[in-house]
């Protein structure tokens, strides 16, 4: 899946989540925290697999239990510290959203597998060559009805972030006004 579709999903799923615990839609801060996670597994695994090489494939090491279920925890514990338990969830939902997702092709192809969520201790299959390009992705994805998928997952959540007034839009242009000189 492209980080549209990881987004998506991740945000429908916490927008089920905050909706039953909390009957409101995700927070700005959460909503941001969500994003990060979203894409928390590739923006680890690719680098390190597809540049420097230290790890077999873009989906082993953030993309396995064995480092999320850990991480999440730490992270959850580190919100609550500062009593910002939401942000631990919010990050923790987007990285198992993104992991799950990854996986799920195994359901309708014979040669898919779910390795990467129990890596090191079930193998992958490393790359044979570097780094993919933009467009070879594009080539392989484009007929792929699950690739297609992304953008009607992608519209259903931006119509609802619209909806709920954006959540996080705003965080980030605060973030961004404070560290962007001003003139004068």
């Amino acid at each position: 899946m492209w980080p549209l579709g990881h987004v998506a999903v991740a945000y429908l799923c916490y927008t089920l989540a905050t909706r039953a615990r909390f009957d409101a839609p995700p927070a700005h801060v959460p909503a941001l925290i969500l994003v990060l996670g979203s894409q928390f597994p590739d923006l680890v695994d690719k680098p390190l697999a597809w540049y420097l090489r230290v790890i077999p494939t873009g989906r082993t090491l953030a993309h396995s239990l064995f480092l999320l279920v850990p991480l999440s925890i730490a992270a959850y514990a580190l919100a609550s510290h500062y009593d910002r338990r939401e942000y631990g969830i919010a990050f923790a939902i987007g990285a198992f959203s993104h992991v799950v997702v990854d996986a799920l092709p195994v359901i309708w192809r014979p040669e898919a597998d779910a390795n990467h969520l129990l890596w090191p201790a079930i193998p992958v299959e490393e790359y044979e060559q570097g780094p993919p390009t933009v467009l070879g992705l594009l080539r392989d994805s484009a007929t792929d009805p699950y690739f297609l998928l992304e953008f009607v997952l992608a519209a259903i959540a931006f119509t609802l972030w619209r909806q709920h007034g954006y959540p996080g839009l705003a965080a980030l242009r605060a973030a961004l006004e404070r560290v962007r000189p001003t003139p004068g």
